[in-house]
């Protein structure tokens, strides 16, 4: 070949680079996502399409929590089989969490090295929080972006962490029985449908870009195969209990106060 017909070759090699959408660039949808029908919740510049309280803001093409004021949300309700892709980042000892179904249903998101909740893998960041552990803990360092990822189809729910699967499991299997009632005592609801995407505001910094969305049919495959939890201590296991009969007096007072009224 050429020389004249290799710098031709190489040039066009580098416009069609220079034209596509990296998988690295925030807020843009690549070819891929874009034929498999992913449509962009966020575009780095603005907060339309969801709904707060003043106290979340844009900062260098990211969602950034600012202020008291609670949580924010997307507008329109997730379909109820869908793909979510997003990337978040915490300050140190911050927690949040993507929820993604009614009641108390999160996709925790956490400094797991520095916040007590790290302590227990069951609300470690990634997991399906008071309910299914990570299998592992994949976050990246405090400050970097970590690559979120959320998958439910039927029955079926996954959590993705920086391109690893944390869990996978089908909440109808006996095996689960304890996990799903854990969270059901939590106050959320396996089989509940009809969410809003909601971004919790726990009071410490958080940030969230590329927020993508794509509904899934019967027929798409997502690889379905149960992914092991990680092991909780029984340390962890006397305070999550602890915990729990915590939210659940606090439930009841809550109940009697209503019912004085």
């Amino acid at each position: 070949m050429s020389l004249n017909r290799l710098l031709i070759v190489a040039l066009a090699a580098c416009l069609a680079v220079e034209g596509s959408v990296s998988a690295d660039e925030p807020n843009k949808l690549t070819q891929q996502e874009q034929e498999s029908g992913f449509e962009l919740l966020f575009d780095g510049q603005s907060l339309d399409g969801w709904n707060q309280k003043g106290n979340w803001a844009v900062e260098d093409g990211a969602i950034a929590r600012k202020d008291r004021g609670g949580s924010l949300t997307h507008s329109e309700k997730l379909p109820d089989d869908f793909e979510l892709r997003f990337e978040w980042k915490v300050g140190e000892g911050s927690n949040s969490g993507v929820y993604y179904r009614p009641g108390q249903y999160e996709y925790q998101i956490l400094d797991s090295a520095k916040h007590v909740d790290g302590k227990n893998p069951r609300t470690s960041a990634a997991s399906l929080y008071f309910c299914m552990p990570p299998s592992h803990d994949a976050t990246a360092p405090v400050g970097e972006w970590n690559r979120g990822r959320i998958v439910c189809q039927k029955n079926v729910i996954q959590h993705w962490l920086n391109g690893e699967k944390v869990v996978d499991f089908d909440y109808t299997d006996p095996e689960w029985a304890a996990n799903v009632e854990l969270l059901r005592l939590r106050g959320g609801d396996v089989a509940a449908r009809g969410a809003h995407l909601s971004l919790q505001d726990h009071g410490d910094p958080v940030w969230y870009r590329s927020i993508r969305l794509r509904s899934l049919s019967e027929e798409d495959s997502i690889n379905h195969s149960t992914v092991t939890p990680a092991v909780i201590s029984e340390e962890a296991l006397k305070a999550e209990k602890a915990k729990l009969e915590r939210i659940l007096k606090n439930r009841e007072k809550q109940a009697e106060n209503a019912k004085s009224e």
